[in-house]
């Protein structure tokens, strides 16, 4: 049940990056446009309910990141899998095995980095995003190399390849 609502929370957090936080020219976000906005991105976020943490939104809809419940206690760190961010015609919805519905959002812009996103039909539910770049997260996969990659790989790695620029993804389009 606790991994439930964190990966709900998440959700809600993540999408919420794809709408923002203050400033004076809101603008409601279309589904493609949030998709543009948000797709392979790194987005920290803070919510209502003091909940907080960092995200991404991968091109097939599957989300990682992390969330502070209530902005106490520890940091719990979450993968949801493929579609589980649907971009529809109308909306952008989550679909996250356990919870008995599917929430979709309403997404605003504020400014080219910022935006809020809240629970269609509850206003009241929302969280406030900030994208930031994901060089921190490449940084730190270089200061802690993934488990099966020895630090001494993981130095050749750095200092002897060229880094390589990811291709631009984008979130797929539901089948609705």
């Amino acid at each position: 049940m606790l991994a439930r609502w964190i990966a709900g929370s998440l959700v809600a957090g993540v999408m919420a990056a794809a709408g923002v936080a203050s400033g004076a020219m809101a603008e409601e976000m279309t589904p493609e446009q949030a998709r543009q906005f948000v797709a392979n991105k790194m987005f920290s976020f803070t919510c209502f309910d003091g909940s907080r943490g960092s995200g991404k939104i991968f091109a097939d809809g599957s989300v990682v990141g992390s969330i502070q419940f209530s902005g106490t206690g520890p940091v719990r760190y979450a993968h949801l899998p493929v579609n589980t961010i649907q971009v529809r015609p109308n909306a952008v919805c989550a679909s996250v095995k356990g919870i008995p519905f599917e929430p979709c959002f309403n997404l605003t812009k504020y400014d080219e980095v910022s935006f809020r996103g809240s629970v269609h039909g509850m206003g009241f539910a929302y969280c406030e995003f900030r994208r930031h770049g994901n060089s921190m997260i490449q940084a730190r996969a270089h200061i802690r190399p993934h488990h099966r990659m020895t630090a001494e790989a993981s130095r050749a790695e750095m200092h002897e390849e060229p880094a390589k620029a990811e291709p631009a993804l984008e979130l797929r389009r539901s089948a609705e």
